[in-house]
């Protein structure tokens, strides 16, 4: 058991060495400690009040720092070996002070103003493997500052390193003209030792740098972000503040630990869509740049939104540190950051202060109705909170789409709700993986697995209507099993007043519109669903397909099926019937062979057992479509 007065924590640990310290010494002991110390008080010591850095010790030859920030202790690190580059420009070889610097973000141990333990001892190892003038640094600080700073890196790969059990993934920062591009001017700091001064110093530099209105903040070292033109942004701005959260960046070094940063993301994303005064990305555009090395105003563009989120998550034991960065694309400017070293117990409080702040910095709206949206959007933790552990596991499961992984993803969830019966949400993802096995097919009870995904979801709404989930999993497992169809679309509008921004129920309610006999509505859902998530799934181009085959627009719901790029069954019986309806036979009868292929024994009478259709009209409208492109009967 550990001493009471130590604390544990998560933070960026800056290892420094000056390399052949013993030879410079035997040259010349006094002259190369006078130009040690020299370096240190012009360049070291101001650079890391600069950055934000704590020098825990200077240890002879080597400086052992400490960071809140990831991104400022790469930028110090890269300042100062380009400085000393040019420092030693001028001085003998054989004289030169040259460092090595290495890098990493880790579990700490602190006691007094030292800090040791592993995440010291990979720094310290880090430093060892970098070239003379280098820097070398974890992947897990590669990580977080790819997107941030404009580096280049090399991929050193895995790398066994003395009394670490598990090998260590090594970046070198090449320093070359975008490293140099980075440099800033010294700052004049005050004198004397620096040690344990990071509280005041880091205080007083940001009375310096803090706007009077305390919102935006301003650092000089961190390069600003080059603004997105609205002129190329592939979809026009909407009339209101739009926002896209990235996936944050899993800090941990463990890819285990993926299924936190993605559900913290996820979550925040879900905290906003509440929001009817605002445009919030959905979470499958904001995703396909998961560890993608792409520019921040290049993202606004090409997802037609002003503001972009970013961040990152590390989990070590009960400790979970999350930064949070909101950045105006069309500007440049970051307008709000923040670093939570938290609890996990506290996550809850996290994500939705995190989407708090958001909101107070992209929008002016305040009134009854949007106090009483904060409430809603606050999300509600499980009795257990390792049942939300479950839950965001479950998830990662579910997206991947495949039957082992929906199994996988039931497990977890049942593991959810044995911790916690009365966990909502438990219920409700629950109800989805019993769904999603019936209308794939995927299940040896169909049957059973419509009554099961029935009963969850209605657990889930008995146990909590106040939320958006269960209304809308109740809507989606009574439109998936073909039941009570004006109670499914009931169900969806409640789910929307909830939660006006989720762009997959925006689209299965206009799905469900159009089964429902109101296609042209449904029409404009599904596109609206698709402005929120522009790079939409292949269900949202069928749907579309159906409601605009059902309101007769044949050669827009051809247009659509053009763009699909997964096509299966239903997706063929529109695209026969459209062209049918056209008169283009000899287009029907190729997609009626591709019909067969897959479904030999296709038959309109089978057809009409299973289609789903709330009037007689629509559904013979269909059949009518499918009879003059040639299927049988």
């Amino acid at each position: 058991m550990e001493p009471q007065d130590v604390e544990r924590r998560l933070t960026t640990i800056l290892v420094a060495d000056v390399v052949g310290y013993s030879r410079l010494m035997g040259l010349d002991e006094a002259s190369n400690l006078s130009a040690i110390t020299k370096h240190r008080d012009d360049l070291v010591d101001p650079k890391a009040v600069q950055y934000g850095g704590r020098i825990v010790k200077h240890m002879g030859d080597g400086t052992l720092m400490e960071f809140a920030s990831v991104v400022d202790a790469v930028a110090f690190a890269v300042e100062v070996q380009c400085a000393m580059k040019e420092r030693n420009a001028e001085v003998p070889e054989d004289r030169q002070i040259i460092y090595r610097i290495g890098i990493n973000v880790g579990d700490i141990i602190v006691k007094g103003d030292d800090i040791y333990g592993d995440g010291v001892n990979v720094a310290s190892r880090l430093e060892g493997l970098a070239d003379p003038g280098g820097i070398c640094i974890r992947r897990n600080v590669r990580n977080q500052v790819r997107d941030k700073l404009n580096l280049n890196f090399e991929d050193l790969g895995e790398i066994e390193v003395k009394n670490i059990a598990r090998l260590v993934r090594v970046f070198h920062v090449i320093l070359d003209e975008k490293a140099e591009a980075l440099a800033t001017p010294v700052l004049d700091v005050p004198s004397g030792p620096m040690h344990g001064r990071w509280p005041a110093i880091a205080a007083g530099l940001a009375l310096s740098v803090v706007t009077v209105a305390g919102v935006v903040w301003w650092q000089p070292w961190v390069p600003k972000v080059e603004p997105a033109s609205v002129e190329r942004m592939v979809l026009p701005l909407p009339d209101k503040p739009s926002i896209a959260v990235l996936p944050f960046d899993n800090m941990s070094g463990d890819p285990q630990q993926e299924y936190l940063s993605d559900g913290i993301s996820e979550n925040i994303i879900t905290g906003l869509s509440h929001f009817p005064e605002i445009f919030v990305i959905a979470r499958q555009s904001s995703f396909s740049y998961k560890g993608m090395a792409v520019k921040v105003q290049q993202i606004a563009e090409e997802l037609g939104v002003q503001y972009i989120l970013e961040g990152s998550v590390q989990r070590a034991g009960d400790r979970l540190r999350v930064t949070a960065q909101l950045i105006d694309a069309t500007t440049g400017r970051h307008l709000w950051a923040e670093q939570y070293d938290r609890q996990w117990s506290d996550v809850f409080a996290l994500q939705d202060d995190i989407t708090q702040h958001i909101i107070a910095n992209i929008s002016s709206f305040e009134g009854p109705m949007e106090a009483a949206t904060r409430e809603r959007a606050r999300q509600k933790a499980p009795a257990d909170l390792k049942a939300y552990d479950y839950l965001l596991l479950g998830r990662a499961s579910y997206f991947v789409v495949t039957k082992e992984e929906n199994a996988k993803a039931r497990e977890l969830f049942q593991k959810a709700i044995e911790l916690d019966p009365n966990y909502s949400l438990g219920h409700a993802w629950l109800a989805w993986t019993h769904a999603v096995e019936y209308e794939f097919g995927w299940s040896d009870a169909p049957s059973l697995s419509a009554d099961l995904a029935l009963d969850h979801a209605q657990k889930a709404l008995e146990l909590d209507s106040a939320e958006a989930l269960p209304h809308w999993v109740l809507a989606s497992v009574l439109s998936i099993i073909g039941k009570q169809p004006k109670t499914a679309l009931s169900e969806y509008d409640k789910a929307l007043s909830l939660n006006p921004n989720n762009a997959d129920l925006i689209a299965e309610y206009g799905w469900s519109l159009s089964l429902l006999g109101r296609a042209e509505e449904g029409v404009k859902a599904i596109e609206k669903a698709m402005r929120l998530n522009p790079r939409y799934p292949d269900w949202y181009g069928y749907g579309l397909m159906e409601a605009l085959y059902t309101a007769k627009r044949y050669q827009d719901a051809i247009a659509i099926g053009d763009k699909v790029k997964v096509r299966h069954l239903p997706t063929y019986l529109v695209l026969a019937g459209s062209y049918a309806q056209l008169g283009r036979m000899d287009d029907a009868q190729e997609i009626v062979s591709k019909v067969l292929a897959i479904k030999p024994d296709f038959s309109l009478s089978w057809w009409r057992e299973i289609q789903k259709y709330a009037r007689p009209e629509d559904a013979e409208h269909y059949l009518e479509g499918l009879r003059k492109a040639g299927l049988p009967e």
